[in-house]
C-alpha cells in the first residue's frame, strides 16, 4: 500500500534553461529522480546495440574511433533534418521510455515519496499526437504533472553560447527543434522561473518541493 503514496511528477526545460541543475536539487532535497538524459548516454555507449543502430540509420561519421558516439556530428545532423531527429526518437525513444518505466517500478517498490522524471521532450511528444491546439495539462505518460524549468527565449540562447561555444544561430537551430518555451510554459502544471540568481532558484525548488510531498 504505501508504494502507492509515490507521487510521480515530470521535470521539462528547454535547451538553455537550467532543469539540470533544478534537477540537482530535487536529488539534494531528497526526490528519486529518474533522468531520460542519463539513461540515452548509457544505452548509446559503446558495443550497445542502440550505437549500432544509430551508426547503420546515419553513417560511420557520427562514431569516433574508440567506438564512442559523437554527440557533436549526430546534434549538427539531427538539428538540420527533422526527418533525421524522428529517425533518431524512432531508435531511442521506445529504449528510454522502457528503462524508464522500470526504474519508476523500483523507486515504487521502495516506497518513494516523490520520483521525478526528467525529461526534456516531456511536451513535445503530446504536441505531436494532439497538436498544439489540443495539448493539455493532463497526465503525461508517466507522470500525473509537470514541472517546467523556465528562462526567457533570449536567456537560452545566451547561456548555451556562453556554456558550450556555439554560435547564436546553432542555438537557434536547437530550440527550433523543441517546442518554443511559452508553449511549454502554457502546458505545465508547476513553474520553476530559473531566470535569476540561483538562491532565488533554490527557494523555489525547496517550496514546491515541500508541497509535492506534504
Amino acid at each position: 500500500m504505501l508504494a502507492e503514496m509515490t507521487r510521480v511528477v515530470g521535470l521539462t526545460g528547454g535547451i538553455g534553461t537550467g532543469k539540470s541543475t533544478v534537477a540537482r536539487l530535487f536529488v539534494r532535497l531528497g526526490a528519486f529522480v529518474i533522468d531520460a538524459d542519463e539513461i540515452v548516454h548509457a544505452l548509446q555507449a559503446s558495443g550497445m546495440p542502440m550505437l549500432a543502430e544509430i551508426e547503420r540509420a546515419f553513417g560511420p561519421a557520427v562514431v569516433r574511433a574508440d567506438g564512442s558516439l559523437d554527440r557533436k556530428e549526430l546534434g549538427e545532423l539531427v538539428f538540420a533534418d527533422s526527418g533525421l531527429r524522428r529517425r533518431l526518437g524512432e531508435i531511442t525513444h521506445p529504449a528510454v521510455g522502457a528503462e524508464m518505466a522500470r526504474r519508476l517500478e523500483v523507486a515504487r517498490a521502495a516506497d518513494a515519496r516523490l520520483v521525478v522524471m526528467d525529461n526534456p521532450l516531456l511536451f513535445e511528444g503530446r504536441v505531436r499526437r494532439a497538436g498544439l491546439a489540443g495539448a493539455t495539462r493532463a497526465p503525461t505518460g508517466l507522470a500525473e504533472e509537470t514541472i517546467l524549468v523556465y528562462a526567457p527565449a533570449e536567456m537560452q540562447i545566451a547561456r548555451q553560447v556562453a556554456r558550450d561555444g556555439v554560435t547564436r544561430g546553432f542555438a537557434l537551430q536547437r530550440m527550433a527543434a523543441q517546442l518554443p518555451i511559452e508553449d511549454k510554459r502554457a502546458l505545465a502544471t508547476h513553474l520553476i522561473d530559473n531566470s535569476g540568481p540561483l538562491a532565488e532558484t533554490e527557494r523555489q525548488v525547496t517550496a514546491l518541493y515541500a508541497r509535492l510531498t506534504r
